[in-house]
C-alpha cells in the first residue's frame, strides 16, 4: 500500500503540475523535481522502494525510443559534427576534468574517474523536454536532443570501466580498449539486428495493437540483451529505433502508425513526468539519510565539481562557435551559430536520471569484502550536481533564451498546412492519371480529393494570406471544433439508441476524433 500511495501522489503531481508548468513558463521536469523534493519532506510520505539498478532498465529504453520518434536520421546527420563533439568529445573532457579536480581534492584516481563518468552526461529527457517547450530554433533542438541521446553511451562506458577498476583493483589498457569496442560496436550491431528483425515482424502483422506491442517490446529487449553481453544498451536502443524510424514506415499500417504515435507520446509524457517527480523524492530521501551533508570537504568537492561542469561546457561551446565562425568566414559560408546560441547550449547541460541512477547503483563493497572507497561522498556530490543544475539551470534557461532573443519564430502549423496541400495535389494527380479503374470509381475519388484540395487552399488563404488575422484562425478552429463535437454526439447517440453496432460506431468515432485532433493543432 505504501508503494501504491507514493505512486498515486507522484501521478497526481504529474497531472496537476504539467498544465501549471505550461502556464507559468517553467520547464515541466524542473517543476516536477521540485514537487518531489517537497513531497519528500512530508512526514507521512514513505521513502521510495525502487532498487537503483532497476531505474535505468525501466526508464531509459522507452524514453530513448520515444525521443527518436520526434527526430530523423537526416536531422542527426546534418548536425553530426556538433552532436559527436558534445556526446563524445565533451563528455570525455568533462569526465577527465572532474576526475582531475576530484583527485586534487582527495579522492583516489579510480574513484575520481567514477565520479567523472557519473556527472559527465547531461540528461537526455530533461534536454528534450526543455528544448521542445522553449521554442528553440530547430537546429539547436536537434543538437541538444542528439547530444542527450548519445552521450549516455560514452559516459556509461567510462563509468563501468572505472567501477571495474575500483572493485577489481585495476584494469589494463587492453581491457579498456576491448571494453570500449564491445560496448560501441556491439551495441550498434545488436541494435541494427534488432531493428531488422522488428521490421520483418511488422511486415507480417496487419493489426494495429500487435504492431504497437512489437515496438514497445523492442527497446526493452534489445537494451537488456546488450547489457547482458557487455555492449551499450543505450546505443542498441538508439540504433534499433533510428533504423525502424527510417526504413520501416511501409511495414506499419495507417492504424498502427496512429496508435503507435499516440502510445509513444503518452509513454514519454507519463514516464518522464513520473521519473522527475520520483527523482526529487529520491534526492530528499538520500539527503535525509547521509551523514556527510554538513561535511565541509564534501561540500567543497560538490561545489568544485559543479563549477567544473559549467566552466568546461561553456568553454567548449564558445571555443567551438569561434572556430566554426572563423571557418565559415574563410569559406564564405553562413556562420552556423553565434555567441547567443552558444550561451543557451552551454547553460542547457542539466543532469538528471542517469546521474542519479549510476550514483545510487555504485557497489557497496569491492573484491575482498572491503567497502567501496568514498562511496557516500561520491553519491552525495552527484546528487548535489543534479539538484543545482536541474533546478537552477532549468529555472533560468527560459529567461536566458528570452533575454538573448534565441527563441524560434517558425510557424510549424503553417508548414503543416503547406505540406497537407502539397500531398493532396500529388494524390489528385495520381487519381486523374488512373485510366485502369471504372469511371464512376475515379469520379468519386476525384470528388473527394478535389473537395479536400479546395478546403486546403481556402484554409491557407484565410490563415496565411496577406490579410492574415489571428481572429480568423481562432474562429475557424472554433467552428470546426463545434462541428466535430456535433459529429461526436451524433455517433454516441446512435450507439446509445442501438441504431448501429458498437464496432461501427467506434470506427466512425475514430475518424471523427482523428480529424478533431488535426483541427485542435
Amino acid at each position: 500500500m505504501d508503494s501504491l500511495a507514493v505512486f498515486g501522489l507522484l501521478l497526481l503531481g504529474v497531472v496537476v503540475l504539467t498544465p501549471v508548468a505550461d502556464r507559468i513558463g517553467v520547464p515541466q521536469p524542473v517543476l516536477l523535481t521540485i514537487y518531489g523534493l517537497a513531497l519528500g519532506v512530508v512526514p507521512f510520505v514513505p521513502a521510495p522502494d525502487l532498487p537503483p539498478e532497476l531505474i535505468l532498465p525501466i526508464v531509459l529504453p522507452p524514453l530513448l525510443f520515444a525521443t527518436t520518434q520526434a527526430t530523423s536520421l537526416r536531422e542527426l546527420r546534418s548536425a553530426a559534427r556538433p552532436i559527436l563533439g558534445l556526446a563524445v568529445g565533451l563528455t570525455l573532457v568533462t569526465a577527465a576534468a572532474v576526475a582531475v579536480v576530484g583527485h586534487a581534492l582527495g579522492l583516489p584516481w579510480a574513484v575520481a574517474i567514477v565520479l567523472g563518468g557519473i556527472v559527465a552526461p547531461p540528461d537526455p529527457v530533461a534536454a528534450s523536454a526543455v528544448a521542445s517547450r522553449l521554442k528553440l530554433p530547430p537546429r539547436l533542438v536537434t543538437i541538444l536532443e542528439g547530444e542527450g541521446l548519445f552521450n549516455d553511451a560514452t559516459a556509461l562506458v567510462v563509468y563501468q570501466l572505472a567501477v571495474t577498476a575500483v572493485v577489481a583493483g585495476g584494469v589494463t589498457v587492453t581491457q579498456v580498449g576491448v571494453g570500449f569496442l564491445v560496448a560501441v560496436l556491439g551495441g550498434a550491431a545488436l541494435g541494427l539486428a534488432a531493428g531488422w528483425l522488428a521490421r520483418k515482424a511488422l511486415g507480417l502483422l496487419r493489426d494495429a495493437a500487435t504492431e504497437t506491442t512489437v515496438t514497445l517490446a523492442v527497446p526493452f529487449g534489445v537494451y537488456l540483451l546488450a547489457e547482458e553481453i557487455g555492449a551499450s544498451g543505450v546505443l542498441a536502443v538508439l540504433f534499433a529505433a533510428l533504423y525502424l524510424r527510417t526504413v520501416a514506415t511501409s511495414e506499419v499500417t495507417s492504424a498502427g502508425w496512429l496508435l503507435g504515435r499516440s502510445v509513444w507520446q503518452y509513454v514519454e509524457f507519463a514516464v518522464s513526468g513520473l521519473l522527475f517527480a520520483f527523482l526529487g523524492l529520491e534526492l530528499t530521501t538520500v539527503f535525509g539519510t547521509t551523514s556527510l551533508l554538513g561535511d565541509s570537504q564534501t561540500l567543497l568537492v560538490g561545489g568544485a565539481v559543479i563549477a567544473v561542469l559549467v566552466v568546461v561546457r561553456a568553454a567548449a561551446m564558445f571555443t567551438a562557435s569561434g572556430l566554426a565562425g572563423r571557418r565559415a568566414r574563410r569559406t564564405g559560408a553562413a556562420t552556423p551559430s553565434g555567441w547567443r546560441e552558444s550561451a543557451v547550449v552551454s547553460w542547457a547541460g542539466m543532469r538528471g536520471v542517469v546521474t542519479v541512477a549510476t550514483a545510487l547503483a555504485l557497489p557497496v563493497t569491492v573484491e575482498g569484502g572491503g567497502p567501496f572507497p568514498a562511496r557516500e561522498e561520491v553519491v552525495l556530490v552527484a546528487l548535489m550536481v543534479v539538484v543545482v543544475t536541474l533546478v537552477l539551470q532549468g529555472l533560468t534557461l527560459a529567461p536566458l533564451i528570452r533575454r538573448l532573443g534565441v527563441a524560434s519564430d517558425a510557424d510549424v502549423q503553417a508548414d503543416v498546412r503547406r505540406l497537407q496541400r502539397r500531398i493532396t495535389e500529388v494524390a489528385l494527380e495520381q487519381v486523374r492519371a488512373a485510366d485502369d479503374v471504372p469511371a464512376e470509381v475515379r469520379a468519386a475519388v476525384l470528388q473527394q480529393y478535389e473537395g479536400r484540395l479546395g478546403y486546403r487552399r481556402s484554409l491557407e488563404g484565410l490563415i496565411d494570406g496577406e490579410t492574415r488575422d489571428e481572429r480568423i484562425g481562432e474562429a475557424l478552429r472554433e467552428l470546426l471544433g463545434r462541428a466535430s463535437e456535433a459529429e461526436r454526439e451524433a455517433v454516441l447517440e446512435a450507439r446509445r439508441r442501438g441504431e448501429v453496432s458498437p464496432a461501427a460506431a467506434d470506427d466512425v468515432l475514430f475518424d471523427v476524433e482523428a480529424r478533431a485532433l488535426r483541427y485542435e493543432s
